[in-house]
């Protein structure tokens, strides 16, 4: 058996790594953008010296290139919280409406799935639960990649739709919510306890398309933390002790998060002249009829293309908030 210091040195030689990955991150793009914009200066004094029209469209072209990346580069320094790097866990719950709202919250899965693919991340659906009629009473998703929670919180609140609705026989416009949640999914460097006499587990069918299966096991696994009322949901597996493994990881993300938020509360408390943005508010409206506009009520963005925003173009409203608040804690 090896040396337990053996070890000790192996997991520190990883974490060294990844420390250093990180930064390089950060520093290997600003060194990429102090280099062009050296090299773009010295084109400019050899054009003081003999003017030339093509090097001159050259060196805007670049400019306009360096001035995207630097852009980009801002906007990432504004994910620099405890747990922005993180993977994300979605969660999608319709309000009051029945379904109309349940084909609302759908439409928001459908969303952040073309979101997350347009933008290379790897996402999975871990829980869906669908209405009677249509749309979903609830659904999870997991988002894989470098700083998918620093991204998607921004999408943490209450969403309105506004349209005709199509289960309406009379074709009124109607009103509909649908809460987001949004929680980095935490890994085994943050301790959370959770008392297995806590936990309270159900199994069920699970549902939707899955073959023979699905419909004759109950693999489907439902948590609920006692303590605190939280309860989570796992059906991608057909294997029950999968499904509970990854409900326990939603479980834990939950409870972090609602740690957080416990102590968040208690800085507002101290700090009441702060602009609070609370986890419930609604921050965003998307009008289908009478006109079509998607707006974020707390940048006061607008898009009157919402086509384009429900097919997965929300990074507008991503990167408009993080420039507002990227500085304040999430």
């Amino acid at each position: 058996m090896a040396d337990p210091a053996f070890w000790n040195d192996q997991n520190r030689a990883r974490e060294v790594i990844d420390e250093s990955n990180q930064l390089k991150v950060w520093t290997e793009p600003w060194a990429r953008l102090s280099a062009k914009v050296r090299d773009m200066g010295e084109l400019l004094e050899l054009m003081e010296l003999e003017e030339d029209p093509e090097m001159l469209q050259e060196i805007e072209s670049e400019l306009e290139r360096v001035g995207a990346e630097m852009a980009d580069l801002e906007l990432r320094n504004m994910l620099q919280g405890p747990d922005d790097g993180r993977d994300a866990l979605i969660t999608i719950t319709p309000g009051a409406g029945g379904t109309e709202s349940q084909d609302w919250a759908e439409m928001l899965l459908r969303m952040y799935i073309r979101w997350a693919e347009r933008n290379g991340f790897e996402v999975e659906l871990l829980d869906r639960q669908d209405g009677e009629e249509a749309g979903i009473k609830d659904a999870t998703l997991e988002i894989r990649g470098q700083y998918a929670f620093g991204y998607v919180k921004a999408e943490r609140g209450v969403h309105r739709l506004v349209r005709i609705s199509p289960f309406d026989s009379a074709a009124r416009r109607h009103t509909s919510f649908a809460s987001v949640f949004v929680y980095p999914v935490v890994d085994d460097t943050i301790e959370i306890e959770i008392r297995e006499e806590d936990i309270e587990m159900d199994v069920y069918r699970a549902s939707g398309a899955g073959g023979q299966h699905v419909n004759k096991t109950s693999s489907a696994v439902r948590l609920r933390h006692l303590p605190s009322g939280v309860v989570v949901a796992c059906q991608q597996e057909r294997s029950q002790h999968k499904n509970r493994a990854t409900a326990m990881k939603m479980l834990k993300a939950a409870l972090y998060q609602r740690a957080l938020e416990e102590q968040e509360k208690e800085k507002a408390k101290l700090e009441s002249t702060k602009t609070d943005i609370s986890f419930g508010s609604q921050i965003r409206s998307y009008v289908f009829q009478p006109y079509t506009m998607v707006n974020d009520h707390r940048t006061e963005l607008k898009i009157p293309d919402i086509q384009r925003v429900m097919d997965g173009d929300i990074n507008p409203f991503i990167q408009a908030y993080l420039r507002q608040f990227g500085g304040l804690k999430a």
